[in-house]
C-alpha cells in the first residue's frame, strides 16, 4: 500500500506539479518570472511561474469552460496583435477549472522572448479570456547560489492583480467574500464578489459584539459595494441604527436606518467619516467584484467596529436591490432585503486571520449578458450607426465598434417572419452583414463555411444618404447568429432569433424618445390595446400621455417582490411622491413580465372612460384617435404597491413628449417641430395680418394719389402677401412629411389660400374701365363685385386660420405663451377694425361735403379711378349732369380722393 501511495505520488509529481524537464534549460532570462492573471472574461483567475525555457506552471486556476480554449502567444496585448497570434502549446484547456494546478509545454519551436503576451484564447470566437504580460523586470540583484559560476542571477519581479487575494469564503451560492489581511499597513483588503444583477447591491461588514442573535444588524458597521449607471464601481461605509431603509426626517433632518456614515454628521462632514476606499472593481460574466481596503482600527469611534484580526468575529451580509441618489438622499442605498428570490442575507463567525479557501471554482451565473437587448420591429427601422467601444461583450475588439440605435453592439432580438430593416448610417468603411460567423471581417474569405444570411460590401452608407437593408429571418434561421462589419473583425455582436412577439400582437409601434421604450397599440372601435417594453435593465418601467410627468396619466408596470406581475394607473400633479395618485381605471387585458431585467406591460383601455367628465381624475383621460397623443416614460430600480415615496422616484425619463399619430401609426418628436411651425405662423402672420390687409386697405383709401400709386401698392402687397403665404405652406408641409387635411386650422387654411389665389387670376381677366362719362358696363360692375367680396372673404377667413393656428399649436405642445399671443393677435386685429371704422366715418364727411359743394377742386379733368362700386352711383351720375350742363370751356371737377 505505501508502495502504491509513493508511485501515485511520483506520477502526479511528474505530470501535475514536476520539475524542469530533463531536456529543458533556465538559460532564460524570464525564468522564475511570476504573475497573476489579467481577468477579462469567463471568470479566469490564477497564477503563473516560467519553471524553465519550455515550460511554466498554472496554479489556483479558475477559468469557465468554452468552445476550443488554448493556449495563445501574441506580441502585444492589443486587438491586432491579439487577432493574429498563434498557439503555443498542445496543451488544451477545454473544461470549466476550479482552483487548478498543472504544468504546460511549450511547442518545440517556441521560445519565451516569441510570446511578450501569454493569454488564454478561444479559437473559434477570437475571445481573450485572460492574459499575463511576460516582461524581465529587475529589482535587486541577489548572491549566486552555492556551486554556480559566481555570476549574479537576476531577481524577476512578481506582477499582482486585484483579482487575486489569500483567503476565500462562500457565504451563499452567488455570494462570497475574499480577503488579504496586511497587519503591517492595519488594513484588511477584501473583495465581494456576487454573481447579482448589475442593479444590485452587495453588503459586508461586523456586527456590533453586544448585539444578541435577533438584533445583529442594529449597531452593525457593513460596506455597501455595487455599480453606478455609468458602469463605474462603488463603495460606501455604512452603520446601521434600525431595521429599516434609510430614512430622513423632515423636520429636524435627521437620519435613521441602514446609511452611510457620512449622513450621520450633516453636510459639512459628507466624506469625512467614510473610512472605505475603493481599490478596484468590474463586472464580467453576470458576476460583480469589487475590491476595497478598510483599517482594523477604528477611525471613527462614533460609527466604525474595531476588527480583531486574530479574534473570531461575527459578520453579516447581504445582497438586493439598489436604490439610486435622489434629491432627499444623494446616495445609492441598499433596499429591504428578505423577499425571495431576489434578495438574501446571513451572518456566520469569521477569523480573518486565519487562512480559508472554499471557493471551489468560478462563480457562475445564470445571467452572464449585460449587454443592452433591441427587440426589432418591422415598422421602425434600426439605425446602424459606428462609436468607441467602451463596454464590447467579446475583448478584444478594436477601437470602432457598431452601435445600433446609439447603443454599442447590443445583442439583437428577432424573430421569425417579421422583416427587420436596417437603416445604415455607419460610412463607407462599414459594410453590414448578417453572419453565422461570431468574428465576421470576412472580406478577404478566411471562413468559407461562413453563411451570409443578409447584407455584404453594398450595404453601406452614412447619416446624409443612409442604405436601407430588409433581412426577414425565416424557420430555417439558426437560433443564433451575428451582425459584423464585412471589412473589420469583432466590430459586432450577437443576433438572438425568435419566435413571435409583440410585434405580431399589435398594428403599430413606435420608437419613443431617447431610443429607450418602444410603444405598440391596436386601434380598435371603443377601445385600444397598449403595450411599451423598455430597451434597458430597470426595476419599473412607466410610461404617460402628457407633456410632462406632471399633470399625466400615468401607467406603471413592474414585478413585486413576491414575483407578481403589477399595471398600475395613476394620476400625477405633483413632482414628488406626495403628487402621485392611484386611480381606478377600467383597464383589461394586463400583463407584466421581465426577461433578462427588461421590462415589458399591456394592457387595454376604452377610449372614453365611463365615468362622468370632472367626477373622478381618470374620468377625464380621453383619448381622441385623430388627435396627436403626447407619450412620454421613466425608468426607476423600485416600486411598491402601496405609499410611495421618494425612493420610486425615477432614474431614467424621456426629454421630451413625442407625438404619436394613433391612426396613421406614426410618430414625430415635439420640439423637432415646433421652431419650424414657429416661423410658418410667424408668416402666415406678416402675410394675413399685415400685407394683404394693407393692399385692400390701399386700394380702399389711397387713390388720392396721383399717377396711380395706389394700385403699384396695392399689387405690390398683394403679391408679397401672396408668395410668402406659399413659402409658409412649404415649409409646414416639408416638415410636417405631408399635406393631412384634418385639423380645422388646416381646412380654414386652404379656404383662405384658394380664395387668395382667385384674384390674380380675376385680375387678368379684368373688363376695361369705362371712358370719363360712360356708363359702367355690366362686366365691369360684376368683376368689381367679385373681386371685392372674394377679397374680403379671403382675409376673413385667414385671420379665422391665424386663430385656429394659435389654437392648434396649443393644444399640440400645451406652450404656456400661446394664450397671450392669441389675445395680442386680437388686439392687433381689433385696432385694425377700429381704425377701418375712424377711415369709414372720414369718408363719409368727405363725401358729404362734397355732394354739398365743399368739396376741393382743381383745373382739369384728371381720370378719376376712385369712382367704383365703393361710391354711389348717383352721386356720380349728378356730378357728371352737373359737369355737363356747365357753359365753361374747362371743366371743374371735385377731387374725390
Amino acid at each position: 500500500m505505501l508502495r502504491e501511495t509513493i508511485l501515485i505520488f511520483l506520477f502526479l509529481l511528474y505530470f501535475g506539479y514536476a520539475d524542469p524537464a530533463p531536456k529543458c534549460t533556465r538559460s532564460s532570462s524570464f525564468v522564475d518570472f511570476e504573475s497573476d492573471f489579467i481577468m477579462v472574461q469567463h471568470q479566469l483567475r490564477g497564477h503563473i511561474k516560467i519553471i524553465d525555457d519550455c515550460s511554466f506552471r498554472v496554479s489556483q486556476f479558475d477559468m469557465l469552460s468554452g468552445a476550443d480554449v488554448r493556449w495563445w502567444g501574441a506580441l502585444d496585448p492589443d486587438f491586432d496583435n491579439l487577432t493574429t497570434g498563434f498557439i503555443v502549446s498542445d496543451h488544451k484547456l477545454n473544461q470549466t477549472y476550479a482552483n487548478f494546478t498543472f504544468v504546460v509545454q511549450l511547442m518545440a519551436n517556441i521560445t519565451w522572448d516569441m510570446i511578450p503576451v501569454l493569454a488564454v484564447w478561444d479559437v473559434p470566437t477570437a475571445s481573450d479570456f485572460g492574459h499575463v504580460l511576460i516582461q524581465n523586470l529587475t529589482s535587486t540583484e541577489t548572491p549566486s547560489p552555492p556551486g554556480s559560476d559566481g555570476e549574479k542571477k537576476e531577481k524577476v519581479s512578481v506582477h499582482t492583480e486585484p483579482t487575486m487575494f489569500d483567503n476565500c469564503k462562500v457565504l451563499s451560492k452567488d455570494f462570497r467574500v475574499r480577503w488579504s489581511l496586511k497587519p503591517k499597513e492595519d488594513m484588511l483588503e477584501i473583495g465581494l464578489e456576487g454573481a447579482t444583477g448589475v442593479m444590485n447591491y452587495m453588503a459586508f461588514g461586523w456586527a456590533n459584539p453586544n448585539a444578541t442573535d435577533a438584533e445583529l444588524m442594529v449597531g452593525a458597521d457593513v460596506a455597501v459595494t455595487g455599480f453606478k449607471e455609468d458602469g463605474l464601481p462603488f463603495v460606501d461605509d455604512f452603520f446601521i441604527t434600525k431595521y429599516s431603509e434609510c430614512l430622513k426626517n423632515s423636520e429636524d433632518g435627521s437620519v435613521e436606518g441602514v446609511c452611510p456614515d457620512s449622513i450621520y454628521e450633516g453636510p459639512n462632514r459628507v466624506g469625512l467619516v467614510n473610512d472605505t476606499r475603493l481599490i478596484y472593481g468590474h463586472r464580467s460574466d453576470g458576476v460583480s467584484l469589487v475590491r476595497y481596503k478598510r483599517p482594523l482600527s477604528p477611525v471613527d469611534a462614533k460609527y466604525d467596529l474595531r476588527v480583531n484580526r486574530l479574534a473570531n468575529m461575527t459578520v453579516i451580509w447581504a445582497l438586493g436591490k439598489i436604490r439610486a441618489p435622489d434629491t432627499v438622499l444623494p446616495y445609492y442605498l441598499p433596499q429591504n432585503h428578505g423577499g425571495l428570490p431576489f434578495e438574501s442575507f446571513g451572518h456566520l463567525v469569521l477569523n480573518v486571520s486565519q487562512h480559508v479557501n472554499d471557493c471551489n471554482g468560478p462563480l457562475d451565473a445564470a445571467d452572464k449578458e449585460d449587454q443592452d437587448i433591441i427587440i426589432a420591429d418591422a415598422k421602425v427601422p434600426l439605425v446602424v450607426s459606428t462609436g468607441p467601444a467602451l463596454h464590447y461583450p467579446d475583448p478584444p475588439n478594436p477601437a470602432k465598434v457598431i452601435y445600433i440605435n446609439k447603443k454599442e453592439a447590443p445583442v439583437l432580438r428577432v424573430e421569425r417572419g417579421v422583416p427587420v430593416t436596417f437603416s445604415i448610417q455607419s460610412g463607407h468603411d462599414v459594410a453590414l452583414y448578417v453572419t453565422s460567423d461570431p468574428i465576421g471581417g470576412n472580406a478577404t474569405l478566411r471562413n468559407l463555411t461562413e453563411i451570409i444570411y443578409a447584407g455584404g460590401p453594398e450595404a453601406h452608407g452614412v447619416q446624409a444618404s443612409p442604405t436601407e437593408l430588409i433581412w426577414a429571418p425565416d424557420r430555417n434561421t439558426p437560433d443564433q447568429v451575428y451582425y459584423h462589419s464585412v471589412y473589420e473583425k469583432k466590430m459586432g455582436w450577437r443576433v438572438e432569433v425568435v419566435d413571435g412577439g409583440l410585434s405580431d400582437m399589435y398594428n403599430n409601434s413606435v420608437v419613443l424618445d431617447d431610443q429607450q421604450v418602444t410603444f405598440f397599440w391596436t386601434l380598435s372601435k371603443d377601445s385600444i390595446s397598449i403595450a411599451a417594453r423598455g430597451e434597458k435593465k430597470s426595476g419599473y418601467l412607466a410610461i404617460g400621455f402628457g407633456s410632462g410627468m406632471v399633470n399625466s396619466y400615468t401607467y406603471v408596470g413592474w414585478v413585486d417582490d413576491n414575483g407578481v406581475s403589477r399595471v398600475n394607473s395613476y394620476w400625477i400633479d405633483g413632482q414628488d411622491a406626495s403628487g402621485i395618485h392611484l386611480t381606478n381605471e377600467n383597464l383589461t387585458h394586463v400583463r407584466c413580465k421581465t426577461e433578462n431585467e427588461i421590462i415589458t406591460l399591456e394592457f387595454t383601455r376604452p377610449l372614453v372612460p365611463s365615468c362622468s367628465r370632472g367626477k373622478r381624475p381618470e374620468c377625464n383621460d380621453i383619448i381622441d384617435p385623430t388627435t396627436p397623443l403626447k407619450v412620454i416614460w421613466a425608468m426607476g430600480s423600485r416600486w411598491s404597491n402601496g405609499h410611495l415615496s421618494e425612493r420610486n422616484m425615477h432614474t431614467l425619463t424621456s426629454t421630451r413628449p413625442i407625438l404619436v399619430q394613433l391612426m396613421r401609426g406614426s410618430a414625430e418628436a415635439e420640439q423637432d417641430l415646433l421652431p419650424v411651425l414657429a416661423v410658418h405662423g410667424f408668416m402666415m402672420f406678416l402675410a394675413w395680418g399685415i400685407l394683404l390687409p394693407g393692399g385692400i386697405l390701399a386700394a380702399r383709401y389711397l387713390k388720392h394719389l396721383k399717377g396711380g400709386g395706389w394700385y403699384k401698392i396695392h399689387v405690390y402687397m398683394q403679391y408679397s402677401g401672396l408668395s410668402i403665404v406659399f413659402l409658409a405652406l412649404l415649409f409646414a408641409v416639408a416638415e410636417l412629411r405631408g399635406f393631412h387635411v384634418s385639423s380645422t386650422h388646416v381646412k380654414f387654411g386652404i379656404a383662405a389660400i384658394f380664395l387668395a389665389c382667385i384674384q390674380p387670376v380675376n385680375a387678368f381677366f379684368r373688363p376695361p374701365r369705362q371712358s370719363n362719362g360712360e356708363q359702367a358696363s355690366y362686366k365691369r360692375i360684376i368683376w368689381e363685385y367679385l373681386h371685392i367680396i372674394v377679397g374680403r372673404s379671403a382675409i376673413a377667413v385667414g385671420i379665422a386660420a391665424l386663430f385656429t393656428g394659435m389654437k392648434h399649436l396649443g393644444d399640440r405642445y400645451a406652450l404656456e405663451n400661446v394664450h397671450g399671443l392669441s389675445w395680442a393677435m386680437i388686439i392687433w386685429f381689433l385696432v385694425g377694425a377700429l381704425s377701418i371704422a375712424y377711415f369709414e366715418y372720414r369718408e363719409k364727411q368727405r363725401v358729404r361735403d362734397q355732394i354739398f359743394g365743399r368739396g376741393n377742386w382743381v383745373l382739369g379733368n384728371e381720370e378719376d379711378d376712385s369712382m367704383d362700386l365703393l361710391s354711389p352711383p348717383n352721386t356720380h351720375a349728378t356730378n357728371k349732369e352737373s359737369q355737363a350742363s356747365a357753359r365753361l370751356e374747362i371743366q371743374l371737377e371735385p377731387l374725390n380722393r
